[in-house]
């Protein structure tokens, strides 16, 4: 099983992130009950049979399906694509 996290050479860990930052201090002030308590009312709004919740569990546990992408366009002008790696 692949580990979990960030590739290696990954550097988007390394910026900041204010809102996460934020967030996680408050999480912390009283010890995670807010978080429970959310995570709680979330669980119920799916019990109850909220799509929109059902959808945001689904995609927290299973996480979000994969895009798919579809490129359409002039037959006599082709795509072209310019990747550069380094």
């Amino acid at each position: 099983m692949a580990g979990r996290g960030a590739p290696l050479g990954n550097r988007n860990a390394s910026k900041s992130k204010p809102f996460w930052h934020a967030i996680d201090r408050a999480i912390a002030q009283e010890d995670g009950k807010r978080l429970r308590d959310a995570a709680e009312k979330l669980l119920n709004f799916a019990a109850a049979g909220e799509e929109w919740a059902i959808k945001e569990l689904g995609d927290r546990l299973d996480g979000k399906c994969a895009q798919a992408v579809v490129l359409s366009g002039d037959a006599d002008a082709p795509l072209t694509i310019n990747h550069k790696v380094g």
